[in-house]
């Protein structure tokens, strides 16, 4: 029986100078090679400004105003259908990054051997202490359950877009896969509302 047990906030940088963890530019410049080739790669980021980027991957945090450029300029450039499949595969690889890299090996068998919902509360409660490397001057909130739900206002991934339905698979994509591992394989998220769809904030269910 699904329970709400708790809600949170957790309000990101605000302001000019606001930064986003490398991910986001070297999952998707992995994602566009693999899905568009190297042609329509080179073209999205140069749209962006930032072809530098492709020679040369960042290795720390960057600018959020390079992460919005980068999105923008992938629906720009392929269409937003094809961007969401880019985004996809650009958030399955940023959580599996996440798994070999930050999230360490203990605390991961421990998830895996709790029953779903104590593992939820670990990871979202886990995701939420993180939330500043992703949101920028986003402001993140969640809620426990199942379905649990994130929000994400002022969002990066969709800031100043308009789009015909939810455009933020980048973080559906990334949430879904940390969840299918760590907390249930049938693990499934829905973003709800978009700022591209004129919502406040974007809001993603996930449930299980």
């Amino acid at each position: 029986m699904p329970v709400v047990t708790a809600e949170r906030t957790h309000a990101t940088h605000h302001g000019h100078g606001a930064r986003i963890g490398p991910n986001a530019i070297i999952r998707v410049a992995e994602a566009l090679r693999a899905f568009e080739g190297p042609a329509l790669s080179a073209r999205v980021f140069r749209t962006a400004g930032l072809d530098h980027y492709l020679d040369a991957p960042p290795q720390q945090m960057v600018d959020e105003c390079d992460v919005i450029a980068l999105h923008r300029a992938l629906v720009t450039d392929v269409g937003q259908v094809r961007a969401a499949s880019v985004s996809w595969i650009a958030g399955h690889r940023t959580a599996d990054y996440l798994l070999e890299n930050r999230i360490p090996i203990a605390a991961q068998r421990l998830m895996k051997a709790l029953p779903a919902h104590a593992a939820s509360i670990i990871l979202l409660t886990a995701i939420s202490r993180n939330a500043w490397t992703f949101s920028g001057s986003g402001h993140f909130t969640y809620r426990f359950g199942n379905p649990a739900r994130v929000s994400i206002a002022n969002c990066p991934v969709c800031r100043g877009a308009h789009a015909a339905s939810p455009a933020c698979t980048y973080f559906a994509a990334t949430f879904e896969r940390l969840y299918s591992v760590l907390v249930h394989p049938d693990t499934r998220v829905v973003e709800r509302t978009c700022m591209a769809l004129d919502a406040p904030a974007c809001t993603f269910d996930i449930s299980w």
